[in-house]
């Protein structure tokens, strides 16, 4: 390694770090592993980037009045019979599935508990400063190697067991890039960034032990990016020197343009794909995102839009649908609330809530779900239990009950309820809440007795935007305004400010304030955000 410019290193030619680089992360960030990840970017960034002009290009037609459709051209697809490759062993029982970020105590207690898997989360629940995501990664090799412990600042020991849970790693997605690492003078791919490393450092330790490397795929818009997804893996592979279809992936479904495209998604990945999962929050997220000028589309408080209003049970009863027809899992949503210990009437409503989601997930034919606390594997285990049995899943329930209607998925217009003051105040409060975490670099925060990522801060913030550009009226006969922005905002601000040590929330209302009150909507907030860590 040789000095470039102030602040960086050239590791090789085109390769250069724009960040430090600590004694414990010089095998991670290998001279041999950051070569693989350029490898990467150089054959894949193009067609990424090409692939994010499409979505720019979509947005311009729904902002015209289009909706969203089954695609003319892959018709053949839908209509034949074909299923996805066999899945491993250890990815047939996925009835809990316990997700958190790659943080070395949230793992070690994630892969101790009773979940059937965890996804390490280096995407919504981490927030990506240059520290957090190489330390990810430093994790996420110790882990695998069994070698992971911790003591904490109280003497506190925590060791990894001799039996953890299927590990799962989420990287982030195709639009975020990695500002540390720059390839040929741009920077890469922080997916790349992310899969590379991880393959690069354990998938063949992986095999050795019995298992595989395991991905969830987030933020895909449609099967033109699950296809760049496959090529990935399959030239990873090949460099690698591992066969083909050793890498498995479950794609999260969290936007509507992909709801439409399932069985697409399911085909390109069909050798490397386990499953889809029905990524609610980023969903509704998508919809405000994508229907954003259209007025007819505008969704009450965020309160009220549960996982039983019309276009959210159409989307997810497809998903069991597509996906068992296809040989793959069904995995649910994320159960978000924290259970509480020491407040027992709070504790129950948490625990009653969970049960009647995972009654509903199981019932519809879902073969797992997901949860943000150890605490309620015991519930969401005997909702599924209650349904399987003795199974591992319940692949077999076709559901041709259910219709692929498109008007149903772009239903939106049906949800029900008013828009409030109070959910104007929800709105400002989480996304400040959020972001001043998000700044501090944490990605998982414990809001309201959830445990929220960014795709709460990202419905909080579309809906503020949507609400004031068609200053809609409230329930009480105003009409949202900018001056009413303003004056709720600094009116939770100051609230939040006085009642908390943490000394990020002017950042973080410059970021909200920037992203609610500009003419053009941000696609994610992460995008600006990105900017003010390190």
């Amino acid at each position: 390694m040789s000095s470039g410019s102030e602040g960086s290193v050239l590791i090789a030619q085109g390769i250069e770090i724009r960040g430090e680089i600590r004694e414990d992360w010089k095998h991670i960030l290998s001279l041999e592993a950051l070569e693989f990840v350029a490898a990467l970017h150089r054959e894949f960034n193009q067609t990424r980037s090409s692939l994010l002009l499409e979505r720019s290009t979509r947005q311009s037609n729904f902002d015209a009045g289009q909706l969203p459709d089954f695609l003319d051209d892959t018709v053949g697809i839908r209509e034949s019979d074909w299923v996805v490759a066999d899945c491993p062993e250890d990815l047939e029982k996925r009835w809990v599935e316990i997700t958190g970020p790659c943080e070395r105590k949230m793992m070690i207690n994630a892969l101790n508990s009773d979940a059937d898997a965890f996804m390490a989360d280096i995407e919504d629940a981490l927030s990506p400063t240059w520290s957090n995501v190489v330390a990810a990664q430093v994790n996420l090799y110790d882990a695998i190697r069994g070698t992971m412990s911790l003591e904490d600042d109280k003497g506190r020991t925590y060791v990894l067991g001799d039996e953890p849970a299927t590990l799962i790693v989420r990287p982030r997605g195709w639009h975020l890039v990695e500002k540390h690492l720059f390839i040929d003078d741009e920077p890469c791919s922080a997916s790349i960034f992310d899969a590379g490393l991880y393959l690069f450092h354990n998938a063949q330790e992986r095999i050795d032990r019995g298992t595989g490397p395991y991905f969830y795929l987030a933020k895909l818009e449609g099967h033109k990016e699950a296809r760049l997804w496959n090529d990935l893996f399959n030239l990873a592979q090949d460099l690698l020197n591992i066969p083909r279809g050793t890498v498995r992936a479950t794609v999260l479904i969290e936007t509507i343009t992909a709801a439409y495209e399932m069985d697409e998604i399911l085909f390109e990945l069909r050798e490397h794909i386990s499953g889809l999962n029905a990524g609610r929050w980023d969903y509704i997220f998508s919809v405000i995102k994508r229907f954003r000028n259209q007025s007819k589309f505008i969704l009450p408080d965020r309160a009220l839009i549960g996982m039983t209003v019309p276009f959210m049970r159409a989307y997810t009863e497809l998903l069991v649908k597509t996906c068992h027809r296809r040989g793959a899992h069904a995995m649910g949503g994320m159960s978000a609330f924290i259970p509480s210990r020491r407040d027992a009437e709070l504790n129950a409503t948490a625990l009653a809530a969970v049960q009647s989601d995972k009654d509903r997930e199981s019932g519809d034919g879902f073969d797992g779900t997901w949860i943000a606390h150890p605490d309620l594997e015991p519930t969401a285990r005997a909702a599924f239990g209650n349904v399987l049995g003795e199974r591992d899943n319940q692949k077999d329930r076709q559901r041709d009950d259910v219709i692929a209607d498109a008007s149903a998925l772009s239903a939106a217009e049906l949800t029900k309820g008013d828009i409030t003051e109070e959910g104007i105040r929800m709105n400002i409060s989480v996304a400040l809440q959020y972001l001043n975490q998000w700044l501090g670099g944490n990605g998982a925060a414990a809001i309201n007795n959830l445990m929220e990522d960014a795709a709460t801060a990202e419905i909080s913030r579309a809906q503020l935007w949507q609400w004031l550009r068609h200053e809609v009226e409230l329930a009480d006969g105003r009409n949202m305004s900018r001056s009413l922005y303003e004056e709720i905002s600094q009116s939770e601000l100051a609230s939040l400010k006085s009642s908390s040590s943490e000394n990020h929330f002017d950042s973080a209302a410059e970021i909200l304030d920037g992203l609610v009150l500009n003419d053009e909507f941000e696609d994610f907030l992460t995008l600006p955000a990105y900017k003010y860590l390190d």
